[in-house]
């Protein structure tokens, strides 16, 4: 698959796998694609330990890093003071509630001190240069910025190291100020994604989105699982696909056991975009969680981020831990990120039979339309 981009990178296929779990990152690189490891989780000394291995794996071919650079939320939000203390009473009241109320460990606790302080600065605009430092030091073939444009000191250093810089847009309006930013490779994620997301369908947005920024190449994200739909992207005018739920199911993923068996049972129309997990708009697993911050009598409403994200991910971290013990109350709440194409992911396998049954698939689909033009 001969793409301007997929020969830039040197890689057999346009096929990008975003992924917190450096396990399918190392799989999708060695089976021909390009595997992107999501490093928000991460200090920059775990991050480091995690790209070490990576580069021990993958023998030389070629990785990406993708980093969240909050920009204007980061001194708004966080102003220079204790993180736990900018977090509301109504706020921790209602997590306390939910825990009570669905039977999670006791009583809730909220996020204070040292906790909460680094989880903070990992959001932050200082938190992510430090991830960027890393990354650098590494033999990456690409970085990409997660949410807004990237800063000017991100670009610069990419340049210096040789490193395309990749962005994530929901919007034509979002596509052009990246590229003006210095984005070399613009990633158009259409509704459909997990994660955040606009409200703009891939089909409509992708195309759009080529040309506005041609000869800028662009990705297709969302509602991207199997070979036809990588077609269809390729149809639209990107050079390859970036695809994220797809993985969560694999053998590979770190999905926690009893959300990967509610991805696996649900179907397209159990996802929403909901404010509950990190501030703002993200597609996930609609589940008790999303229905009582968006909809419940008693919910305060949820948090800007990454205020939210404090809230949230301090809670989901006992409400994983209490799911996988099996506790009926908890395996309500229980969730992640993930798009529409959750229908379509109902077994579990490796990662590489994953790429390989995609391309597989493309290349079917191909031939086919291939055979309506004679």
């Amino acid at each position: 698959m001969r793409t301007a981009i997929s020969e830039r990178l040197g890689i057999e296929f346009p096929l990008f796998a975003f992924s917190h779990c450096r396990d399918v990152v190392a799989a999708v690189t060695n089976a021909g694609g390009f595997g992107v490891l999501g490093a928000i989780a991460y200090t920059p000394e775990q991050l480091d330990v995690e790209l070490t291995w990576i580069d021990e794996q993958v023998g030389g071919r070629p990785y990406g890093v993708d980093v969240l650079v909050p920009g204007k939320v980061d001194a708004a939000a966080l102003g220079g003071v204790r993180v736990a203390g900018l977090i509301p009473e109504r706020h921790r009241d209602f997590v306390t509630h939910l825990m009570a109320k669905y039977g999670v460990g006791g009583p809730g606790q909220q996020p204070v001190g040292a906790a909460a302080d680094e989880f903070a600065r990992r959001v932050s605009a200082a938190g992510a240069t430090g991830l960027i430092d890393v990354a650098l030091k590494h033999p990456i073939g690409l970085i990409a910025s997660a949410l807004g444009p990237p800063p000017p000191e991100m670009v610069a250093r990419a340049r210096a190291a040789g490193v395309p810089v990749a962005a994530l847009v929901g919007t034509v309006e979002h596509a052009r100020r990246q590229v003006a930013a210095g984005a070399d490779v613009i990633v158009a994620q259409g509704t459909e994604a997990g994660g955040h997301t606009g409200e703009i369908s891939t089909l409509v947005l992708t195309p759009q989105v080529v040309d506005a920024v041609a000869p800028v190449p662009v990705l297709a994200a969302g509602g991207i699982a199997s070979g036809r739909q990588m077609a269809a992207a390729m149809a639209l005018g990107a050079q390859g696909v970036w695809c994220g739920s797809v993985w969560l199911t694999t053998e590979e993923a770190e999905t926690p056991q009893a959300v990967k068996r509610k991805f696996l049972a649900a179907s397209s129309l159990d996802t929403v975009r909901s404010r509950s997990r990190t501030g703002k708009p993200a597609r996930q697993l609609a589940t008790a969680w999303t229905e009582e911050w968006d909809h419940g009598q008693e919910s305060p409403g949820p948090l800007g981020m990454p205020l939210q994200m404090l809230v949230a991910e301090h809670a989901m971290a006992r409400i994983t831990a209490a799911a996988e013990r099996g506790e009926p109350g908890a395996l309500e709440l229980a969730g992640y990120f993930v798009g529409q194409v959750v229908g379509q992911l109902n077994q579990v396998k490796p990662a590489r039979e994953v790429v390989y049954e995609m391309i597989s698939e493309f290349g079917e689909a191909l031939d086919r339309l291939n055979r309506l033009a004679e």
